[in-house]
């Protein structure tokens, strides 16, 4: 099954996991301790966040460690930009519509 961006970030756990991650790399041990989950459960986020590429995993000895891969959130981020703009150009507009409004109703006091 192809995963995406989309489908890894729509689970809160997930959103954690890669919270946690970008701020230091972390052992599958370490990263299960700060949840309430079994470690397969957090075994199975962090095989959904490896096919997205949001995270890799790296051999230190015995230890595999967990790093998070950011670049692949651009994706999400220029999703969102579209909308953004959308959003942007429709307040600029009731912006606009409540300043007229507003000169309109100063005109009809005096």
């Amino acid at each position: 099954m192809r995963r995406d961006v989309f489908q890894a970030i729509a689970d809160p756990t997930r959103r954690e996991i890669i919270n946690l991650l970008a701020s230091e790399s972390m052992n599958l041990n370490a990263l299960a301790d700060n949840f309430n989950i079994s470690r397969p459960a957090v075994s199975k986020h962090i095989k959904i966040l490896t096919e997205c590429g949001l995270v890799s995993i790296n051999q230190q000895g015995r230890e595999r460690y967990c790093e998070a891969k950011l670049d692949s959130l651009n994706e999400v981020a220029d999703w969102v930009e579209q909308y953004k703009k959308i959003w942007v150009k429709r307040f600029e507009m009731l912006d606009k519509f409540l300043l007229d409004t507003q000169k309109k109703s100063k005109k009809i006091r005096r």
